[in-house]
């Protein structure tokens, strides 16, 4: 049994393919195959409205925005000359500043990792008590480990 109404023919000059799962594009809105739905192998006329890139600056990497009817190279240029800051110019705000207090450790975390018992902030590889030999307390347990502890005395 065929089915003459099902699929469509790729608007392609040169291709006509019967596609069961035909793609539409989202510029033109012509029916194309999968071969041929890329804006630049079907030569779609309207493919500046959908197909936008945003210039990045190689110095300041910064994102520059381009108008309609502006060529890219002409304004990253212009950015460049006017006021652009190069990279090595502008502060870099620093993520790993938490330093482990443990002696010998040189680590640095994101984020804080504070012990309960000592109060002193220590990397992921030392934030347990048992693991920093924390002087907060006399006896050093973990959280975990103080659980039973309690139901024994």
């Amino acid at each position: 049994m065929e089915f003459p109404d099902l699929g469509e023919h790729c608007s392609e000059r040169t291709c006509k393919q019967l596609d069961f799962l035909p793609l539409k594009c989202d510029a033109c809105g012509e029916i194309f195959c999968k071969d041929h739905i890329a804006y630049s192998r079907h030569r779609c006329s309207s493919a500046y409205k959908k197909d936008v890139q945003v210039p990045v600056c190689p110095l300041c990497d910064i994102p520059i925005p381009v108008k309609k009817g502006e060529t890219a190279d002409v304004v990253v240029g212009a950015h460049m000359d006017k006021g652009c800051r190069p990279d090595s110019a502008r502060q870099k705000e620093k993520i790993f500043t938490n330093k482990c207090f443990r002696p010998g450790c040189r680590k640095k975390e994101m984020m804080k990792l504070v012990c309960d018992q000592c109060r002193r902030n220590f990397c992921l590889q030392h934030r347990h008590p048992l693991d920093h030999e924390c002087p907060g307390q006399s006896r050093s347990v973990s959280k975990a480990g103080r659980s039973p502890l309690c139901l024994v005395q």
